[in-house]
This record gives C-alpha cells, structure tokens and sequence, in this order.
C-alpha cells in the first residue's frame, strides 16, 4: 500500500466519503446475507452445526487474507487492493447462487468474502482504516470513524430488512423461496461492482511521498499493538458464539421466528447501533476512548447473559434492543484509538494485526455455538459469549487506562519510543 501517503492537495473529505459509502454498500450486503445464508443452509438441510462450521470457515478465512493484506500489501498500491477485494467479493456472490453441497461451499466461505456477523470482518479494515486515517486530523479522527461505522451499521440495517423480499417475492412471482435467496446473491455481485465503481475515484499516489510517510511493518508500537490484539481476541471469541447468523439461527429454532420478523428485528437493531456510533463520539470526548468502550460494553453484555433466560420472545426483544444500542459503541472507539497510539506509517499494519486475530479467534466460536444449538434451544452460546466479554472489558480498562492518545493529553507516538501497557 505504497501510495496511502496522499498528496498534499488532495481532496481528503471527498475521500474518507468514498471509503465511508463503499463501507455503507459493503454493510448492506452482509446485511441480508448473514440472514439469508442460515435460512438458505436451513432449507437445503444442513445441521446447525454445519452451518457453524461454514461460519467459522468465513471468520477464519477472512482473518488469513486480512494478515497478509496487512503485513505485505505495502508492496501493492491501495487502490489495486481494493479493487481486488471487490472481484473477490463480485466471485463470492457469484459461486453463492450456485453452488448447493456442503464442501464447495465451505471452500468459498473460507477463500471469499462472506461476513456472518453483519459487523465488518473482511480484507477491506486494514485498508480503510488506514485511508481514513490519513485524511482527518487527530481531533476529527474518532468522529470519522463513527460516521464510517454508523454507514457500515446502518447499511447492514437496511440489508438486514431487504432479507425479508425473498420470502414477499417469492409466492408472488410463483418461484421457490430458494430460487428467490439465489437472486439476493445476484444483487451481492451488483453491490460488489458498486463499491468498485467508488474505489476507481481514488487519487493517484504522491510519487514525491517520502519514506517515513510510508506504510511499514510494525516497530515501535509492536508490544502495544499485540496486547491489544490479544484482548480484542477474547472479546471476539465471545462475540463468535453470538454472530448475527447464530443469533438468527437460535431465533429461528426456540422461538420459530419468521424470516421476516427476523429480519425487520435486526433492521432496528442495526438502527439504534447506528445511533449509537455517534454518541459515542461524544461520549469519547468527555471521558476519553478507553473509558467508552468499556462502560458502554459492560452493560450490554449483562443484558446478553440475561437473553437466554427469558422465555417470552418479547422481553427477549426488548434485551436485544438495549444491548444493540449499547453493544457497538466501542468499535468506532476502538478503531480510532489503535489509530491513535501508533506511528502513522504503521497504521495499516496495526489494523490488520488487531483485526486478525479477532477474526481468527472468532471462527472458532460459531462452531461450537451450532454444536450447543444442537443440543438444546437455552441458549449456552448467548451465555459463553457475555461471560467472555466481560472478563475483556475488566481487563482492558486494567491495562489501558492510562495509555491516552494525543487529543486526550497522551504523548504522540515517535519513531524508537517502545509502546508498554500500563505506560502514558
């Protein structure tokens, strides 16, 4: 990614509104595919616990292609990347709307670009975190990076909610709800060209950029930046055993929710998520990015303890409604502070290292959530999942509390300045 120094002049806004409208479109995809790909799996007869093992293979193949973006992508202009991403994702769509046995479609849900979880796990974080980066100041970076998660959360929102046309169109039209899921894989092809279309727009790279503004592997945020992975590891395998998908899935089985239901369920939460990101900015603001992400964290995952627990589909609702506005306001926090405590030539390098290995440690979990669904409709995925979590946010606040980035009075990262936990 040679060329993410951009040049001088230019338009630095115009681009962080490309990458935040390719991240929308991307958002809208996983939307309805992490909805429609267990109630296609379900119909075609896979096991839940097959479609766990699918799901891990997603995460886990994500998480490969992520690293070595991250580490070696320096050696190939940004814009090549991504538009590499997108005809990997253009092909995912495509081998979705035919393929039908279980071992052709684990290989494509490991080599592509399918996302379980209606968040954002794809070879795209490191890339466009690090372009977003570049192109706002210090003070504007947390409030960037919120408006890049509200356009991702509120894109999955409306796709969570047009994973219901299958089920309207298909009696209508006099086609099989199969078919019908086939043709939404199609529009996943058309969104795949849309975001491309909106990376062609980006600007040439500065021949004249020095070699300090360039990417590099990671040096002297490397023990920070591997702690940090570290825990956002264990808040990822607990947020496996509650990815959209399994999520969907344990509705579909306790409580026989609709397709439909499910998917307007999903809308409002992806909504008050969406919501959610720009308090958190605010928030951010007045109590710094550590503090947000921890006490807005906690509170959601009691309410993810408690889900199982409640036999009426409506206090279930309800639960669901207040963890989502709580839930997700660490990641535009989070993003930004990764972003913060590093050098910028290490940025694309620091997302990718962080992304990773959640995603890596986040494939093992659906797996074991479809081998627990398997056995019973309480709901032990919902429960492993919010104890794990909690344990992250108690040590993440014991170990990064005091380490502050520039605009809350920290100390800038330099070159040779060896980043320790623990240290402001």
């Amino acid at each position: 990614m040679s060329d993410l120094s951009l040049p001088d002049d230019a338009p630095a806004r115009a681009i962080a509104r490309r990458v935040v409208a390719a991240r929308a479109l991307r958002g809208f995809a996983d939307g309805f595919v992490s909805l429609l790909l267990p109630a296609h799996l379900l119909e075609r007869g896979f096991s839940p616990f097959e479609i766990g093992v699918i799901a891990t293979a997603t995460l886990l193949g994500s998480g490969v292609l992520t690293l070595v973006v991250g580490l070696h992508g320096w050696r190939w202009r940004t814009r090549v990347l991504l538009l590499a991403a997108c005809a990997l994702m253009a092909a995912t769509g495509a081998g979705l709307a035919v393929l039908r046995d279980f071992w052709p479609l684990l290989l494509l849900a490991f080599v592509g670009t399918l996302n379980p979880s209606g968040g954002d796990v794809s070879v795209f974080v490191p890339i466009e975190h690090a372009l977003l980066a570049r192109s706002v100041t210090a003070r504007e970076r947390t409030a960037a990076f919120a408006r890049y998660s509200v356009g991702g959360t509120l894109g999955a929102a409306i796709g969570s909610l047009a994973a219901v046309l299958p089920a309207l169109a298909a009696p209508r039209l006099g086609v099989s709800l199969a078919t019908a899921i086939q043709w939404m894989f199609g529009l996943y092809v058309l969104v795949a060209l849309g975001v491309a279309a909106l990376y062609r727009g980006l600007p040439l790279p500065d021949a004249r950029a020095s070699a300090e503004e360039r990417p590099a592997p990671l040096g002297p945020s490397r023990r920070r930046v591997f702690t940090l992975a570290a825990l956002f590891s264990l808040d990822a395998f607990g947020g496996g055993f509650v990815v959209q998908s399994m999520v969907a899935l344990w509705l579909f089985e306790r409580y026989h929710l609709s397709l439909a239901a499910a998917g307007t369920l999903f809308f409002w939460t992806g909504l008050l998520a969406a919501v959610s990101f720009l308090v958190a900015a605010r928030i951010a603001a007045r109590i710094g990015l550590v503090r947000t992400m921890v006490f807005t964290h906690l509170p959601a995952n009691v309410c993810l303890l408690a889900i199982p627990f409640c036999d009426d589909v409506t206090v279930v609702m309800v639960l669901l409604f207040v963890r989502a506005a709580l839930s997700q306001m660490d990641v535009p926090t989070r993003s930004s502070y990764v972003m913060a405590i590093v050098t910028p030539p290490e940025r694309p390098a620091a997302a990718s290292v962080t992304a990773v290995p959640r995603s890596l440690a986040a494939a093992a979990s659906p797996a074991l959530a479809g081998w627990l669904l398997g056995l019973g409709t309480f709901g032990w995925p919902l429960v492993a999942g919010g104890v794990l979590k909690i344990v992250y946010d108690v040590l993440l606040l014991a170990m990064f509390h005091r380490i502050r980035p520039p605009e809350e009075g920290g100390a800038e990262p330099a070159p040779g300045l060896r980043g320790r936990p623990g240290r402001s």
